[in-house]
């Protein structure tokens, strides 16, 4: 019996080849400037190894991004470079609500990341997760983009909050991924890597808002922002009020948290909000972009809706604390 040779290669390869050509190149680019982070703990008076994470390198001089769970309680570690380098860090500042960090080395010389817009991809889009899961550094996995707009419970020492509008992605995400690069197909950061359990990734979105926050860390160590007291969800406009504002929701306001500048402004469960300080108003996610620092301790106009009018009415936001 004859033995037949193996089919040539022809195009039903080529989306594999294609696929693992993105994949590669984008590892290649990347890898670079991904960072493997040991966290030491204060304990005692001493410290004591703590365990680990990854981190990316946002600037030349030392500036990495992480996750605010991978250095929570720590003042600091060490960072191993892709160059085989190992390179004491400090926590600059960490941010519970976002889930973001950024440390620093003494380091002048590293390779920063490309970053990408994470508000630009699509669900179906190709994703590269590169970090240091169970300790292994340059450890490269791929997917898709499952979903957009996911919410990421997080766990910081006895902190618990929830992230919102982050990204879901089959890339297989591991212990110790949490704080690397997700990159898109042209290699640029839209994510930074956190696990959520396994068989599903998350990954906080690097977007302008988030790049906004990281800033802020390195300016100030923190991120100040604006706290009205309501919750609420998206809401449909009667006809004759979608024409008037050009849009077709506002956030119906279901919760007003008692002494807060809502309260305080007499704004109730039922009214709809619709603007803030002319900015437009949909989901309780554009609410909660529009809280930023400059809005703490100064006056706000908000336009709300309430019995089918519109209405304008003034508060003073507070600073929102981290529990």
């Amino acid at each position: 019996m004859a033995i037949q040779p193996p089919p040539s290669a022809g195009a039903d390869e080529a989306p594999l080849d294609a696929y693992s050509r993105v994949v590669s190149s984008v590892a290649a680019a990347l890898a670079p400037s991904v960072v493997s982070l040991l966290v030491d703990r204060q304990r005692a008076a001493k410290r004591v190894p703590g365990g680990s994470g990854s981190a990316w390198v946002l600037t030349p001089d030392g500036y990495l991004v992480t996750s605010a769970h991978v250095v929570h309680g720590s003042a600091g570690g060490s960072a191993h470079v892709a160059d085989g380098r190992r390179l004491p860090f400090e926590v600059i500042g960490t941010d519970v609500l976002s889930d973001l960090a950024v440390v620093r080395t003494a380091a002048c010389d590293l390779v920063p990341a490309p970053i990408g817009d994470a508000d630009r991809l699509r669900v179906g889009e190709l994703v590269v997760a590169i970090g240091n899961p169970h300790g292994l550094a340059g450890s490269v996995t791929a997917g898709v983009v499952s979903a957009l707009g996911r919410s990421l419970p997080i766990v910081a020492g006895d902190h618990r909050s929830v992230v919102e509008n982050v990204i879901q992605t089959d890339a297989a995400l591991n212990p110790g991924n949490s704080g690397g690069a997700l990159a898109d197909g042209s290699g640029r950061v839209v994510g930074v890597t956190a696990l959520a359990g396994y068989g599903l990734g998350l990954a906080v979105p690097v977007n302008p808002t988030t790049l906004g926050m990281i800033a802020a860390l390195i300016r100030h160590g923190r991120v100040r922002r604006a706290f009205l007291g309501v919750a609420g969800r998206a809401y449909q406009l009667s006809p004759r009020l979608a024409a008037q504002l050009g849009r077709p929701r506002g956030m119906r306001v279901v919760e007003v948290v008692p002494a807060s500048a809502a309260d305080g402004a007499r704004i109730r469960p039922g009214d709809v909000i619709v603007e803030v300080e002319g900015r437009p108003v949909q989901t309780a996610g554009d609410l909660q972009r529009l809280m930023a620092s400059d809005l703490v301790d100064r006056f706000a106009i908000l336009r709300v809706v309430r019995d089918g009018d519109l209405l304008n009415m003034t508060v003073i936001p507070a600073e929102l604390r981290a529990a």
